[in-house]
């Protein structure tokens, strides 16, 4: 014997529906607001991210704290604003930044930068620049794949729209990014 219809399965689509949309809403300010997720194109910043990695970007954090150098930052190319990219900021604004024989200098001082092998130096040499105010001097961290300030200058901080935060695929290299 089948049982009836009742209103109570009216009331549970309703329920069921009513959470749908909340949890799609909420989804949706989360990505528009906070976290965006980015999929990494190129291998300029090998060893930490390799192309197709994904990763979530925090679009928020930069409304509380300041960029920091080693922050590895999500902004629209300068030549280009159509396009994104992901390097790691070196330089801050009003340091002088250059680079000798692949090693890179903060206004006079060497810069420790355990993040990238030597074989991912390029051993090239820039010279000194200011990184003008609310300008960023970033670099990838396998230097002889990356096209970055050394090319194209100093990044505004009105590209600069996130910070690096998650890996979250592939599951084998999840976590977060320092």
């Amino acid at each position: 014997m089948v049982p009836p219809v009742t209103h109570r399965s009216f009331f549970d689509a309703r329920y069921w529906l009513r959470d749908l949309i909340l949890s799609v809403l909420l989804a949706f300010i989360v990505v528009v607001f906070l976290y965006q997720p980015v999929q990494v194109e190129g291998t300029s910043m090998m060893p930490r991210l390799y192309n197709h990695e994904r990763i979530f970007v925090n679009k928020f954090v930069y409304r509380f704290e300041p960029i920091q150098r080693g922050d590895i930052v999500v902004f629209q190319y300068p030549l280009d604003p159509s396009k994104s990219f992901i390097k790691r900021v070196i330089g801050l604004p009003g340091e002088w930044v250059s680079i000798q024989d692949g090693v890179v200098y903060i206004n006079g001082r060497r810069l420790a930068e355990s993040y990238v092998p030597p074989n991912y130096l390029d051993h090239d040499s820039y010279p000194a620049l200011k990184v003008p105010p609310d300008h960023y001097y970033v670099l990838g961290d396998h230097r002889d794949s990356s096209n970055d300030s050394r090319v194209w200058g100093t990044v505004d901080r009105k590209y600069i729209y996130g910070k690096a935060a998650f890996v979250y695929w592939p599951f084998n290299e999840m976590g977060s990014l320092q």
